[in-house]
């Protein structure tokens, strides 16, 4: 066998052993995975102006935002749409346009450039303080490139691609957090084919010169939902990544889709195990079951892919892809026309209830202490103590060790 480099490799084996392993053992192993890496054991301590502890005092405090980043695709449909608007904000803390960024959706004719949807849409996500993940600067299947482009070659197509990176991402600087740079690289080579073998490293070096604060994804499907599509091993996924890097181009992710008929969490955890060795972070981009699938079991798996991202600790955020459009989504919906939820959309609202910390209320103790384990994320605290009350923020992140906070009760707080 070849390993991811292509070089040969023999592995011998002495006295193998394959141990079953029931679904309470699987989900334990998450669950603890889960309180070791999203949480976090937390102190705080309460002084009074001398430095002297305070026992007795009352301590409540409240989980405000997320360190992890959970959101879905949204769709053009979401601009005017209160309803839909209202159901989005309240769960999400991410976002990313499901075609409104695309080459075909800005500039379906030659010359013709147009970002008022897509500004439109940033508009709203800013406002709502929510981040965007930019989707995506150049797409290698034909099919889903402006009809105008696919007659170009040589000298003409340079050209073009060029004005593209310029003006999507002189127009967009530092908007987005990521940028898949050229989607689906590992299953079609519409550039490479037309403009050489180095074409999609160029994509990646211009697009970091011109957006530098923005993380560079591939992002491909068909490799943690299936192990029978060979353009998507995870050794052809992390063969590409290390022939980026050869070429000294800053690759900063790794995006996987995540389009699932029946997940199979063993292979996902697998293959996020494996990936997980290049040191990137990794984030599930376009996360879905198959329209083929009943609404009650979409939500079965949906919760099992749910789990198996937000328990392995190289995996930095989750989309689902699940854009509202009035006659229905892409493959999964989360709600009804009338923004009531589907099963999906009762699972997300479990996972999100469950991986967040509830209000926790306590008194210090004799040393003038409270502990509690927490969610990473930002939090507020509020101590009383006999007439004086005092409001502060702590910011919680990972880490191995508990991390310690020292409020101050001044005299006239």
């Amino acid at each position: 066998m070849q390993n991811a480099d292509g070089k040969d490799i023999n592995i011998e084996v002495a006295s193998p052993s394959l141990q079953p392993f029931t679904k309470q053992q699987w989900e334990t192993n998450q669950q603890y995975t889960i309180n070791t890496k999203r949480k976090r054991a937390v102190t705080i301590h309460v002084s009074d102006s001398n430095g002297r502890r305070l026992q007795g005092a009352s301590i409540c405090i409240e989980q405000i935002s997320k360190e992890f980043l959970f959101g879905s695709a949204i769709a053009h449909t979401i601009l005017g749409n209160v309803p839909y608007q209202n159901w989005f904000v309240k769960r999400f803390n991410a976002a990313v346009f499901e075609n409104e960024l695309k080459w075909y959706a800005t500039e379906p004719d030659e010359g013709k450039v147009n970002y008022t949807i897509s500004d439109q849409m940033l508009q709203f996500v800013r406002t709502k303080n929510i981040v965007a993940r930019g989707h995506n600067i150049f797409w290698e299947d034909p099919k889903y490139n402006p009809p105008w482009v696919l007659n170009l070659t040589g000298t003409q197509l340079q050209s073009a691609v060029n004005s593209r990176i310029q003006s999507l991402m002189s127009q967009y600087r530092n908007e987005f957090i990521h940028w898949d740079v050229s989607n689906e690289m590992l299953h079609f080579d519409f550039y490479e084919q037309r403009l050489g073998s180095d074409a999609t490293l160029h994509f990646f070096e211009t697009a970091h010169e011109s957006d530098p604060l923005s993380t560079l994804f591939m992002n491909d499907f068909n490799v943690v939902e299936t192990c029978s599509d060979v353009n998507s091993t995870v050794d052809a996924y992390i063969s590409r990544v290390k022939e980026l890097r050869r070429n000294g181009i800053l690759m900063d992710g790794i995006g996987l889709e995540g389009h699932f008929t029946i997940p199979n969490p063993p292979l996902i955890r697998a293959i996020l195990d494996k990936l997980a060795t290049l040191g990137l972070p990794i984030w599930l981009t376009e996360v879905d079951i198959s329209k083929t699938i009943d609404t009650d079991s979409q939500g079965n798996y949906l919760e099992q892919v749910l789990r198996e991202g937000f328990s392995h600790p190289a995996v930095n955020g989750i989309m689902l892809w699940t854009a509202y459009h009035p006659n229905g989504c892409y493959q999964m919906c989360l709600t009804d026309k009338n923004f009531k939820n589907l099963a999906a959309g009762d699972v997300v609202d479990k996972l999100l209830q469950e991986w967040k910390t509830g209000r926790v209320e306590g008194v210090t103790d004799v040393h003038g202490s409270y502990s509690f384990y927490g969610f990473l994320g930002e939090y507020t605290v509020t101590v009383n103590y006999g007439n004086r009350t005092t409001k502060s923020t702590f910011s919680l992140s990972r880490g191995q060790e508990t991390e310690h906070f020292t409020i101050t009760l001044s005299s006239n707080s």
